[in-house]
Formats: structure tokens, C-alpha cells, sequence
């Protein structure tokens, strides 16, 4: 499955060098952009510092959790949007429900198929991708009706003062007659 310009940015976040070197180069000829952190500090500078389109993280580290990392994710107004996937073992179903309780938009059980990894990504950005639409139209209606009503009130005054101005005139006409 290849991507399409702009590529997608994507952190990756794994405590084994070995483990986010393979996820890394897999992402990369996936064709998204790769961004790297090994622990979930240095996650959440990299957030701050670039904007991403998807968070990959482990959930299983120390010192803060992949958990941790989707709470701080999730209050942060910032970052609240951002997809989520959390990696866990196979014999984590704890953890993965403690990951989506966190707010994590999906959790994937070791070992998985990479290409599955592939279609749950491009399905968390497709996702996120028509969620922005929606508010960039949501905010492009909210204008429109916006300027609507102040027409309107401006449409408004000038009836009525067109309004008043008749039964000034009304009132001449029956004053001279």
C-alpha cells in the first residue's frame, strides 16, 4: 500500500532500538514520514515541537506508560484529535483495555501482521482526515450563518426605518388633507 503526497507524518514510539529501527524503515518504504522517539518524554517533546498525523506508541514502558501517553495526548487541547495506536503483547487484553479506556484509538496485540498494522493506520488518518473536513466546514457554515444574521439585522433596521418613514409620510398626507 503505497501513500500519497503529503505524506503523512507518524511518530513512533519504542524503548528497543531494534524494534523502532524495523517499524521505522517498514513506515518509511510504507511511504509515510517517520518521526522516532524511545521514550514517551521525548514523545511528547516531538509533539510539541512538530506537528504529526498519527501517534504509534508502545504500551508497555518506562518510566511513563503508552497509557500515560494517551491521557497527557488527550488533555492536551492541542493534541486531543491526534489518532492513537498503541502496541501491546498478545497476552495483554488488560492492557489493551486500559489503553482504549485511556482514549487510544486502537491497540494492536504483538505479533501482527504488518500489512494489518498498514490498514489500521491508513484507516485512523482516513478517519482524522474527514474529522477535519467536517470542522473546516463546520466553521466555514458557522460564518456564513453569521453573516447571514447580520444581514438580516441590517435588512431588519432598514425596514424599519423604511417602515417608520411610510408612517411619517402616512401621517403628512392626513395632516395636509
Amino acid at each position: 500500500m503505497q501513500i500519497t503526497s503529503p505524506a503523512p507524518r507518524i511518530l513512533i514510539v519504542e524503548p528497543l532500538k531494534s524494534g523502532l529501527a524495523v517499524m521505522a524503515r517498514r513506515l518509511g518504504e510504507a511511504g509515510y514520514r517517520v518521526v522516532v522517539a524511545s521514550t514517551a518524554t521525548d514523545a511528547v517533546s516531538e509533539l510539541h515541537r512538530a506537528p504529526v498525523d498519527l501517534l504509534l506508541a508502545e504500551l508497555r514502558m518506562t518510566p511513563m506508560s503508552g497509557i500515560e501517553l494517551v491521557r497527557l495526548v488527550r488533555d492536551d487541547s492541542s493534541l486531543k484529535d491526534l489518532p492513537v495506536v498503541l502496541i501491546t503483547g498478545r497476552s495483554d487484553a488488560t492492557g489493551a483495555v486500559d489503553g482504549f479506556a485511556a482514549g487510544a484509538d486502537d491497540v494492536v496485540a504483538k505479533p501482527f501482521h504488518f500489512e494489518v498494522l498498514l490498514a489500521r493506520i491508513a484507516q485512523r488518518l482516513a478517519k482524522a482526515r474527514a474529522v477535519r473536513e467536517l470542522r473546516r466546514d463546520n466553521a466555514t457554515l458557522d460564518a456564513r450563518v453569521t453573516t447571514r444574521a447580520i444581514e438580516l439585522g441590517e435588512m431588519r433596521a432598514a425596514f424599519e426605518a423604511s417602515e417608520a418613514e411610510r408612517r411619517r409620510l402616512a401621517a403628512m398626507v392626513r395632516v395636509a388633507d
